[in-house]
């Protein structure tokens, strides 16, 4: 482990600033594409269009045009600029805390956490976990971790069955579409058994995986569970409730920047302590890794 430069410090709580206030700033401009028109027998009609996760040009038909979709396409346009002013300033910063030395993100896993941001999945109470993580905290605290401790492309989201607050932004964030759209060739992983949904995508031939996971509510509590919020299902874990309570916001470094939800780092280091305990002799491994990162 080694200390970041005071600059690099700086920059990195620069960037959290500009992303929590476009977190909470969104507006129309935020939408990704751009409105259109088509003249069919003498009148126009107004279409959306735009590309999705995996690059494939869409239109929606948004209705007739007028003087009330006039106003919404003005709107749209106005903030679409300052918004675009706004992500330069975002690539800027990352650009410089790469330069810099931050700790970045492998660009595949970046892609999935971004696509996982815009689709609302943090939003609805989704906690990223994991070595990806591990990254985030290690800029959070300002310093570097050692590489040893950082070999993996698993992106590890966990969430709670039911949350005690409501987000009316966000009612369910397809997690089975969103990784469909990207086109990078996710496939669900079976379980041991087939009657069982699934509660992890992979790409085959390479390491990017996604797994999602929920806290268990007892030691027989081991089976798939659904979220209806996430769109699929997740795989109990004990000790996870403890883990992602009391999370906060981080940033994902890479081309740009990605706003994820991520564990505070006491804990992440007094689970990690746990898992140590708990895992047998066959992770020995794994047991090696917890300890480093609890460290």
């Amino acid at each position: 482990m080694e200390r970041q430069p005071l600059v690099v410090q700086t920059l990195y709580a620069e960037l959290m600033e500009q992303m929590l206030a476009l977190e909470a700033s969104r507006s129309i401009g935020d939408v990704q594409g751009c409105f259109t028109t088509k003249k069919i027998k003498g009148e126009e009609y107004v279409y959306f269009q735009y590309s999705d996760p995996g690059g494939r040009k869409r239109q929606t038909y948004v209705g007739k045009r007028g003087p009330s979709l006039d106003r919404v396409m003005h709107r749209f346009s106005s903030d679409r600029e300052a918004v675009k002013n706004d992500q330069n300033e975002v690539k800027r910063l990352c650009a410089l805390l790469r330069a810099g030395g931050a700790m970045t993100t492998d660009s595949a896993s970046s892609r999935v956490l971004k696509a996982f941001a815009q689709s609302g999945l943090f939003r609805a109470g989704a906690v990223l976990v994991g070595t990806h993580a591990f990254t985030v905290l290690g800029n959070l605290l300002g310093v570097k971790w050692l590489h040893s401790a950082l070999q993996t492309q698993d992106v590890d989201i966990a969430g709670e069955r039911r949350l005690d607050i409501a987000f009316p932004q966000v009612k369910r964030a397809d997690i089975p579409q969103v990784l469909d759209q990207l086109e990078m060739g996710f496939l669900p992983v079976p379980g041991f058994n087939p009657g069982q949904p699934s509660t992890s995508f992979k790409v085959r031939g390479k390491s990017l995986r996604v797994d999602f996971l929920t806290p268990a509510k007892g030691s027989q509590d081991t089976q798939p569970v659904h979220l209806p919020r996430f769109g699929m299902a997740a795989q109990p874990l004990p000790f996870l409730d403890f883990l992602i309570e009391q999370a906060g916001y981080g940033v994902i470094v890479n081309s740009g920047g990605v706003l994820v939800q991520a564990p505070s780092p006491a804990r992440f280091a007094l689970h990690k302590l746990i898992l140590f305990a708990e895992r047998g002799v066959t992770a020995h491994t794994k047991a090696e890794k917890d300890l480093l990162q609890a460290s």
